[in-house]
């Protein structure tokens, strides 16, 4: 018999952890942080719009965990630095970084002005990899850090999306890297998740015509929900995941299956 300890239930759990998630004023990365303080944890909030960050906190606590929500531009090295040490001032520690924040454009490769590809990857890669160095920094053994890359950074898209496709591909290498630097090294375990189309208020902007050319090429057809993209991120997030690092979690209806 195995000895006693945690249920798989348990391990799941995030209890007396602090996590930061950027992108946090809405969309995804709010519904991150309402399933983390679901998951027990305390929530850091990061995101440029302190109006949405407000609201987000104020979920986070009828959830009953604290929130502490800092507008935060990631795309400044200085701002990173602040807001990982905003998290140790408040909480005393820093256990596990959601590194959401991000943008997309929808420009044919050769009317694309290099400053707005540029931007893309600025905001989607350079500055994740920032605020994953700073958090790094004051993190713990035991620490870990969920990038959220993209299906399209796996496969092609059926729009010309080349700034997000190549930072969102850019973040899955990134996060191979950082794992193998930092798993050993530090005990911060590094993974990805690549969410598939996701009922949003992004997709909900969609022309349905290209909205379900996309979702043709999945063997689910239809639209994922918030739910099941929480799922997969608490697990990453959660000691139900302490053999697994520098992997990309396809969350996408089958989509980067075929």
């Amino acid at each position: 018999m195995p000895d006693s300890g945690p249920t798989v239930v348990d391990l799941f759990r995030l209890d007396h952890r602090v996590a930061l998630v950027s992108g946090a004023s809405g969309g995804l990365g709010a519904g991150f942080a309402l399933a983390l303080a679901e998951a027990g944890a305390d929530v850091v909030l990061a995101a440029r719009r302190l109006d949405g960050l407000e609201k987000t906190a104020a979920a986070v606590r009828e959830r009953g965990r604290r929130a502490l929500p800092v507008a935060t531009d990631v795309t400044d090295p200085a701002a990173c630095q602040a807001v990982a040490q905003a998290a140790i001032a408040e909480f005393g520690r820093l256990d596990v970084l959601v590194n959401n924040a991000g943008i997309t454009s929808v420009v044919p490769a050769l009317k694309e002005d290099p400053a707005e590809f540029r931007r893309v990857v600025d905001v989607n890669l350079v500055a994740a990899y920032q605020l994953a160095t700073a958090c790094a920094r004051v993190m713990e053994h035991g620490g870990s850090i969920v990038n959220v890359a993209s299906v399209l950074g796996l496969v092609k898209s059926v729009l010309p999306q080349a700034a997000y496709a190549a930072s969102k591909a850019g973040m899955i290498g990134l996060t191979r890297d950082l794992a193998h630097q930092w798993t050993e090294r530090r005990g911060i375990r590094v993974n990805a998740l690549a969410p598939g189309f996701v009922t949003t208020d992004m997709t909900s902007r969609m022309p349905p015509e290209i909205l379900d050319r996309f979702l043709a090429t999945a063997s689910m057809p239809r639209l994922g929900t918030q739910r099941e993209i929480d799922a997969p991120l608490i697990f990453l997030a959660s000691p139900a995941s302490s053999y697994i690092t520098g992997i990309t979690v396809a969350v996408d209806g089958g989509m980067s299956g075929h």
